[in-house]
């Protein structure tokens, strides 16, 4: 590929990638007071009753990978996932598509207000090659994002929405290269309020794409879930015939993007709308979003075919 094309190609996928960003802050305007989880008929403990806790050994759906339960996590399945999201949390419908299931914690409700939960979803985009890994400016990477969030906040002052800031890095990224498992943390400030939102991902790399674990939570919570990150990272492996080991460069589809795209936003920049929705409803669990037509109609303009864009067509070495 033409190196200029390539980069060129990349600072585009990197100014689109804060789109995400930009998503979690514009649900935040539109927002009211929690749903309650249970119905006239449903108190709140059986409804919990009904999200299926299990522990142990699990194998998700499809056979993809497996998770040894840590002792201080419960796991959700899709269906009790689906529930939780959409009816105690209130989230639309669409937030749980594709969920392959959620990590509770053990000691704490998840309808309580200090309750939290990881998502677990699936992005089959191809082998992310890690050879970029050990090379990353991560201080550097930052600083970019941020201006692009500067600069992505003149779109929303024409909208009308408040600004969206990256404050910085709550986890610099980690990579485990014998593992291939990443994680890292950002800290969110939405307008001029002083309550931040902790963005914490964790990335387990696969043969034919990804795991997405993301814990959505306040700044408050960072200590519990950094205190729980290492155990998560060991339970949860790829099977047999998934594992990143297994790729078959001759065969198999190869992600356009690598480890720094990760990081940046790349999946979730060139998913569209929806699948990027799931992040900004995430962050603001438990919360009823509103207008969403209205704000579908807005972001329609925002995007336009840029999710559609793809990467310049590789060219001779010499020219």
């Amino acid at each position: 590929m033409c190196t200029l094309a390539r980069i060129e190609w990349e600072a585009e996928m990197s100014k689109r990638a804060v789109v995400a960003v930009v998503v979690i802050s514009v649900l935040s305007l539109g927002v009211v007071g929690a749903q309650s989880p249970a119905g006239p008929k449903e108190t709140s403990e059986e409804f919990e009753a009904k999200l299926g806790y299990r522990t142990g050994i699990i194998t998700l759906p499809g056979g993809l990978a497996t998770i040894r339960m840590p002792e201080s996590f419960r796991y959700i399945g899709p269906e009790g996932s689906r529930r939780l999201l959409t009816e105690a949390w209130g989230n639309p419908p669409g937030s749980a598509e594709g969920v392959l299931g959620m990590l509770v914690p053990a000691d704490v409700s998840p309808l309580d207000k200090e309750g939290w939960g990881i998502v677990i979803t699936y992005d089959e985009d191809g082998y992310v090659n890690d050879d970029d890994a050990a090379s990353i400016d991560y201080t550097k990477m930052l600083k970019q994002m941020q201006d692009a969030t500067i600069e992505a906040n003149k779109e929303r002052e024409k909208e009308g929405f408040d600004p969206v800031t990256v404050i910085g890095w709550a986890e610099p990224p980690s990579y485990d290269a014998a593992a291939h498992k990443l994680y890292w943390a950002k800290e969110l400030a939405f307008g001029p309020g002083d309550d931040h939102t902790l963005n914490y991902n964790i990335r387990v790399l696969g043969r034919r794409g990804v795991l997405v674990l993301n814990a959505v939570a306040n700044m408050g919570q960072l200590e519990s879930i950094r205190g729980e990150t290492k155990g998560i990272l060991s339970a949860v492996d790829f099977n047999e015939g998934h594992r990143y080991t297994d790729y078959l460069p001759s065969t198999d589809k190869a992600a356009t993007y690598g480890i720094a795209g990760l990081i940046v936003g790349a999946t979730a920049a060139k998913a569209g709308f929806f699948k990027v929705l799931l992040v900004g409803i995430l962050a603001f669990k438990k919360i009823l979003v509103v207008g969403g037509i209205a704000l579908l109609a807005a972001l329609k303009k925002f995007f336009g075919s840029k999710t559609t864009t793809t990467a310049p067509a590789e060219t001779p070495a010499n020219s």
